[in-house]
Order: structure tokens, then C-alpha cells, then sequence
């Protein structure tokens, strides 16, 4: 007896295929906020950066918010400790405080890992509160 073949769907395929690459070129949209310039807030610009450039290289948008001197900005976001990274989109919005170094809880943290997950270059995502 001979196996039956599942019917090849290239429809579904091809429609799996384009959400699959749209969301994995969706644009990140991130503030950090620090106070001066203070040894912390610099290790924090540097560790956004550097993981940018590894992980969202080309698709985000990453604006550096001193509270000392836009207070008003903070105030708005309701920042309560510095240095935060707040991810605007894609949506959910999330925070991650401190100086960022560590990068597995950053990750989870953008939605670039899913919870749980360690190591690896996924950009599948689960929600990582």
C-alpha cells in the first residue's frame, strides 16, 4: 500500500511565506532614556547599539533622550529609573531598565527572543513580559 501524499497548497505556502518576511523586516522604533552623561548611561548607548547592529541591522530607529535636559519627555513616558529603553513598535510596547549588558533579557525584552529561549538567531516571537 502506498503512502498518500498531503496536496501541495502553494497558495498557503506562499501567503505563510510573505508574513514570515514581513515580520521579520518590521521597522523598531526605540528610546533610551539616561540621565547626563554619566559611565552608566554611556555602557547603555553602547550596549543598544552594538545589539542593534547585531540583531536589527537596517531597521530601527533609535533616539537617545537625556532626562536632565527634556525632563517633560520623561515625565510623559513615566520613566522612574534611567538609563530605560522603551520599544515603541512593532507593538507591544516595552521597557527594559538598566545599563543593558544584559543582552538575553534585552532580547527577550525587544521581543527578539522568545522567553525561555537561549542562544540562537530566532526572530520568531513569543511575548516576553
Amino acid at each position: 500500500m502506498t503512502k498518500q501524499k498531503e496536496p501541495i497548497n502553494r497558495a498557503a505556502d506562499f501567503e505563510k511565506a510573505i508574513a514570515e518576511a514581513g515580520k521579520s523586516r518590521e521597522r523598531y522604533v526605540l528610546r533610551l532614556y539616561v540621565t547626563g552623561s554619566t559611565p552608566r548611561s554611556a555602557k547603555a548607548i553602547q550596549n543598544i547599539r552594538a545589539l542593534c547592529e547585531e540583531h536589527l541591522e537596517g531597521r530601527y530607529d533609535l533616539e537617545v533622550i537625556d532626562i536632565y535636559q527634556q525632563p517633560v519627555l520623561a515625565r510623559g513616558e513615566q520613566i522612574i529609573a534611567a538609563p530605560t529603553l522603551i520599544k515603541k513598535l512593532p507593538a507591544p510596547l516595552r521597557k527594559v531598565v538598566g545599563d543593558l549588558s544584559d543582552m538575553e533579557r534585552v532580547l527577550m525584552g525587544l521581543d527578539l527572543r522568545p522567553h525561555g529561549q537561549a542562544g540562537g538567531d530566532s526572530d520568531e516571537q513569543d511575548r516576553a513580559d
